[in-house]
């Protein structure tokens, strides 16, 4: 797929066309976290207790670009559809701020690996809370209080990746969606190439691609091909689990497809 083709079709925020949103700003952000050698730091030790200790998928600094993405994807889809943000306004933040709080809490929802895989979200807080508070002065159009609300925003949207939390703004609620839009085979291969065959593991391995467009009369389609009946589990327990509660349900339609080859089969026999 060309870089052309994969901004078309939804997977790449590119930062040099035009966007439904002011992107000066999260310019400038993407361009300081890329960066950032903390930061890259962590995305890289975060991948040590999912993937090498559990056998789990990716959640190391390819899953983050993949999110982080997809969520800006996402959020440009919805802004172009309509749809009305509420985190950044509710704190009297600019409209600006809606695409920096989406694109910083993407990039810090998973440090809290390098803790522990469970309960991670929790351990992301105060770890995150860290870098934002170095981070976020750095930008010389924030004052004290105005990087105190953006934090907090961050913060909570972080949080609300987890599906035990409840998304309170729509900012959030991307970040929340757009963990789970990262399902394709390529984020379970080195678990699956080492043996594991969990449900998360054998269902991602069943994932082709996944692709986001504006609707007919939803401002967003995700439509995803499976090769295998086995990414229904990825489609229904995770993706609208996380839809579920997000406040984008009445905006964003999820559509999958099998197109399954003869001879793809994932597991040949399993024994309880």
């Amino acid at each position: 797929m060309s870089d052309t083709d994969s901004v078309r079709k939804g997977r790449v925020y590119d930062p040099d066309v035009e966007h439904a949103f002011p992107d000066e700003r999260l310019n400038e952000v993407l361009e300081t976290v890329e960066n950032d050698a903390e930061i890259q730091a962590y995305l890289d030790a975060q991948n040590v207790n999912p993937v090498t200790r559990k056998r789990y998928n990716d959640h190391g600094s390819k899953h983050i670009s993949i999110v982080r993405n997809r969520a800006l994807c996402l959020y440009d889809l919805l802004k172009a559809g309509g749809v009305t943000f509420n985190g950044a306004g509710d704190q009297g933040l600019a409209e600006a701020d809606e695409s920096v709080i989406i694109a910083l809490a993407a990039t810090l929802h998973d440090i809290g690996h390098v803790v522990h895989r469970t309960d991670h979200p929790y351990y992301s807080i105060p770890l995150a809370a860290d870098v934002l508070d170095r981070l976020l002065p750095d930008f010389g159009w924030y004052d004290v209080e105005e990087r105190v609300r953006l934090k907090g925003e961050v913060l909570h949207a972080i949080l609300c990746h987890h599906t035990a939390e409840m998304p309170l703004s729509l900012e959030a609620g991307v970040v929340r969606v757009s963990d789970a839009l990262d399902m394709e085979h390529g984020r379970s291969r080195r678990p699956y190439e080492q043996g594991g065959r969990g449900i998360n593991t054998v269902s991602s391995q069943a994932i082709r691609e996944v692709t986001l467009r504006a609707g007919d009369d939803v401002p967003v389609v995700v439509e995803i091909e499976m090769t295998d009946a086995a990414g229904v589990y990825q489609v229904d327990t995770l993706l609208k689990a996380k839809l579920t509660d997000s406040g984008l349900e009445d905006d964003v339609r999820i559509v999958a497809v099998t197109t399954r080859e003869p001879d793809e089969r994932l597991v040949e026999r399993v024994e309880l």
